[in-house]
């Protein structure tokens, strides 16, 4: 297995040498170098490390402009094209860019947005070439500053989380390229053939092109929607590996499980998948990897192996080669197998902190609670936060969003703990049905075999949808609100 995987100083080299290799699946490879070529110039020539917004829908163009900021070491800031106008307040204010970056196509939300933005006195705008674009430099000496110098190489991550609020997770390319190693290591892979559907200004997408440009593997970008929508590219998936998060794999399981079934490894994570959604998933012998990890340290750190999720394994894997796991107690002792504390991780790939504030430690405390078993496969119980004391009982929502979707009435659900005089907390579930016709009581019989009479939710408020973001995790705050204000009539 050859560990020695691509430098941020060999991007340069590494371009010049694939430019006339078809290794950008359904994308024009000299495009991309001409892009990058363009870009790399441009901001080589900066006097000084300008911190960059990369705001681009084209995926193309993304990645290219993505590699020319690394190469060139600027501190750069990785967008959604999609956040609105309050979420472009959150990430200016935050960053005080001094160049914004992109294709702002004037069907995206963004666009009226930065329109407006550039009336401020302290923007201006600058038209490149024939295109679209929006290239907004800052005059401002208010900034907000690093508390040290910035890392060589630093890109910065978005991640919303559960609470809504942006925050940038500060990697490198070597923190990234380390969990790619650990990949690698993991799976056996040489090169890694990645089918990527998911966003790239998201871990889960960009960990998939790492993969792919540091190994020499190949790299296919498709949009979920036009997966969804049926297309598909004519590669024959055996050698390739696609990540997915559950609700789409809920959706491509029922449009064409049998191509799914071809991929090498369907790697699943993003959010908590059902039991039933997993079985569906062993009916169709899809190669499933549930995995756990996070924006902050650069997507899997333990992941199970598609043959033992076939031999109906139900843990979330074993740890990557890159990282070391440990299951602390209250007192903060390591837990034996079989006892549930929090999740403490170290990593090659951990973050340096979120912006602007750097972190040298080296251990990440999560908010997540789980467990060994002697074998040393990992299980996931919850979020330690989410936690719900009903009648001073510990309840897990995730335990009970399970059972609920299980019964197949409900499309989505999400329970969260409201205040009571008399309970301390009770259960509340705001979920989506099926159809506008679901029984609720046919649900709450469903469920009952399943969870002890305390974790059955209290209250249900029915909804046409909950707030998730692009990742399909849900905004949790927006939730309760949700339920506060159907409560409250």
């Amino acid at each position: 297995m050859n560990n020695e995987l691509l430098k941020s100083t060999e991007i340069l080299e590494k371009c010049e040498e694939i430019k006339n290799q078809k290794w950008l699946i359904g994308h024009n490879c000299h495009q991309f170098d001409r892009t990058f070529q363009d870009f790399y110039q441009k901001f080589k020539h900066q006097e000084k490390r300008s911190k960059i917004l990369l705001v681009e829908s084209s995926s193309l163009r993304f990645l290219a402009i993505f590699l020319a900021a690394v190469a060139a070491d600027c501190p750069l800031f990785l967008c959604n094209p999609n956040w609105r106008d309050r979420e472009w307040e959150q990430v200016l204010q935050l960053v005080q860019p001094d160049i914004i970056v992109g294709q702002v196509n004037s069907s995206l939300p963004n666009f009226k947005y930065f329109k407006k933005y550039n009336f401020v006195s302290e923007y201006r705008e600058i038209v490149i070439g024939r295109i679209h674009e929006r290239w907004v430099q800052s005059s401002s000496t208010h900034k907000s500053q690093w508390d040290s110098s910035p890392p060589p190489h630093a890109i910065m991550i978005p991640t919303g989380g559960s609470s809504g609020k942006i925050r940038f997770a500060i990697h490198t390319w070597e923190t990234l390229s380390a969990s790619v190693c650990g990949f690698c290591q993991y799976f056996e892979q040489e090169k890694v053939n990645s089918f990527c559907v998911l966003p790239l200004y998201h871990v889960s997408g960009l960990m998939q092109f790492m993969r792919s440009f540091t190994t020499g593997g190949k790299l296919l970008l498709l949009p979920y929607k036009s997966l969804k929508s049926g297309e598909k590219s004519a590669i024959a998936p055996q050698n390739w590996f696609i990540s997915l998060v559950p609700t789409q794999l809920q959706f491509l399981l029922k449009q064409d499980a049998s191509w799914l079934a071809k991929f090498d490894t369907v790697l699943l994570g993003g959010a908590p998948a059902w039991d039933s959604l997993l079985n569906e998933a062993r009916t169709h012998k899809i190669p499933l990897a549930p995995t756990y990890g996070m924006t902050e340290t650069a997507s899997q750190v333990m992941t199970l192996k598609p043959h033992d999720f076939l031999q109906k394994c139900d843990a979330i894997g074993r740890v990557l080669p890159h990282a070391r796991v440990e299951i602390l107690g209250s007192d903060g002792e390591q837990c034996k197998s079989y006892q549930t504390g929090i999740i403490t991780l170290q990593s090659d790939s951990l973050f340096l902190g979120y912006y602007p504030q750097l972190n040298r430690e080296k251990t990440f405390k999560t908010d997540d609670l789980g467990y060994f078993d002697k074998a040393g496969y990992f299980y996931v119980v919850g979020r330690n936060s989410r936690k719900i004391i009903t009648g001073g009982e510990n309840v897990f929502p995730a335990e009970v969003e399970a059972a609920i979707l299980g019964t197949e009435w409900v499309k989505d659900v999400c329970a969260v703990g409201v205040r009571d005089r008399a309970w301390g907390e009770i259960i509340v579930a705001v979920y989506v049905p099926q159809s506008p016709k679901v029984p609720l009581d046919e649900v709450k019989s469903a469920i009952a075999p399943k969870l002890s009479r305390f974790k059955h939710p209290k209250e249900w408020i029915e909804t046409q949808q909950l707030p998730r973001n692009d990742q399909g995790k849900v905004n949790y705050q927006a939730v309760r609100e949700i339920a506060l204000h159907s409560l409250a009539r």
